[in-house]
């Protein structure tokens, strides 16, 4: 089964995610961020960074955030720095409102090669 598989939440990340990273494929984990392969990826190559703090979207960030927005933005930039040496190209996107089916924020890492 599939971490996650049949989740009808509205926090994966929060809810499954984060405190089932063991079963993830990492990229990265600290104290305060995670990253790893989506776990229905959109793309080839899809990496989800996002900060184990709960932050609801990039539009709710307030001044309180700072550290863990500041931690997420290296994470994102490390990720994205190795996506792109590995092939030519990095993508970096977040979704907002009705685009955010999870509503804890979190940042896209891909590369081209669509997989859906």
């Amino acid at each position: 089964m599939m971490v996650g598989e049949g989740y009808d939440g509205d926090d994966f990340y929060c809810d499954v995610a984060i405190p089932r990273a063991a079963e993830l494929a990492v990229v990265h984990d600290d104290e305060q961020v995670l990253a790893y392969h989506h776990t229905r990826p959109f793309w080839a190559t899809h990496v989800v960074v996002v900060p184990k703090r709960h932050i609801g979207s990039l539009t709710s960030v307030r001044n309180d955030d700072e550290e863990d927005v500041r931690a997420l933005l290296w994470v994102v930039q490390a990720v994205a720095a190795d996506v792109e040496a590995a092939h030519g190209e990095a993508a970096v996107l977040t979704n907002l409102g009705r685009y955010q089916d999870s509503k804890h924020l979190h940042v896209h890492v891909h590369a081209r090669g669509h997989l859906r």
